[in-house]
């Protein structure tokens, strides 16, 4: 049932990379380069300079590039540089975002502040809104974070954990718990979530 959400042969082969070898590869989308990326998460902010949710996926995309630099002593004052500018992005942006998180194509980080963006993978095209919360149901486990499709859109104050995949098109509503898989073109709302099918229009 749930590999019937999203492309799991491609969605997974990315989580069961990352949890082989988290962090220690380049893990921004494949095919792009850093600057192209940093430009359309330019272009996909409103071309804001100063919008908060641009330069947290700036330094997720940094993070990210810096691993690809070889070899690990070169690598290092970047490692460092990247460590301080995370940091900063959780003081003065309210947002974390993780470079072991795999981050798609033309995500829109919106409303910043509150957010804790810690799932295995956010695919493309998706919006996220304030105070919105990715992670697993325990704090003492690394396992069971969220899988996230791509055209996905999650409203404000969402919380979305534990090992659950959220398919491609899902709207997820303010304030929704989500505990469960949601499948594609699905509707979830309330506390927690109560899955529905998207009505045609």
């Amino acid at each position: 049932m749930a590999k019937d959400l999203i492309n799991t042969n491609a969605i997974f082969g990315e989580v069961s990379l990352q949890k082989r070898n988290p962090g220690r590869h380049n893990a921004n989308p494949d095919g792009v380069g850093f600057w192209t990326l940093v430009r359309e998460d330019f272009i996909t902010h409103d071309r804001e300079f100063f919008a908060q949710g641009f330069w947290a996926l700036f330094w997720h995309r940094f993070g990210n590039w810096r691993m690809s630099i070889k070899p690990r002593v070169v690598r290092m004052p970047l490692s460092l540089f990247y460590r301080v500018m995370f940091k900063a992005c959780q003081w003065f942006a309210g947002i974390e975002l993780p470079y072991t998180t795999y981050v798609g194509r033309r995500v829109k980080l919106e409303h910043f502040g509150g957010m804790i963006l810690v799932a295995h993978r956010i695919g493309d095209d998706v919006i996220i809104r304030q105070n919105t919360t990715f992670g697993v149901v325990r704090t003492n486990s690394e396992a069971g974070r969220p899988v996230i499709g791509d055209r996905v859109d999650i409203g404000a104050g969402a919380v979305l954990i534990g090992k659950i995949i959220v398919g491609d098109d899902v709207t997820i509503g303010a304030n929704a718990v989500v505990l469960d898989d949601v499948e594609a073109g699905c509707v979830a709302v309330g506390v927690p979530a109560r899955v529905s099918r998207r009505q045609n229009d």
